[in-house]
């Protein structure tokens, strides 16, 4: 009998910018579980959706609600300001 071995984690690549950047946990891919979206990720390490403004999911702006793949890029933004 053949026993597959069903994983069911995948890596992606998260990057938080300007204030929200001290809530990543480390640098390099990290590990999420299927059916995870944006939003699950960013409540699971604590950061206040009220401080997030701009996510972008593989270089395309994302509503959060996104589920995750294996090997996604994301970018999460601040508001900013300046001139």
């Amino acid at each position: 009998m053949l026993s597959l071995r069903v994983d069911d984690t995948m890596k992606v690549d998260l990057n938080l910018y300007a204030s929200l950047a001290r809530f990543v946990p480390r640098t390099g891919p990290m590990e999420v579980g299927e059916d995870t979206t944006i939003l699950g990720l960013l409540r699971r390490l604590d950061v206040p959706l009220d401080k997030v403004k701009i996510i972008f999911l593989n270089g395309i702006h994302a509503s959060g609600n996104e589920t995750l793949r294996e090997g996604d890029r994301v970018g999460v933004f601040p508001p900013v300001a300046g001139g």
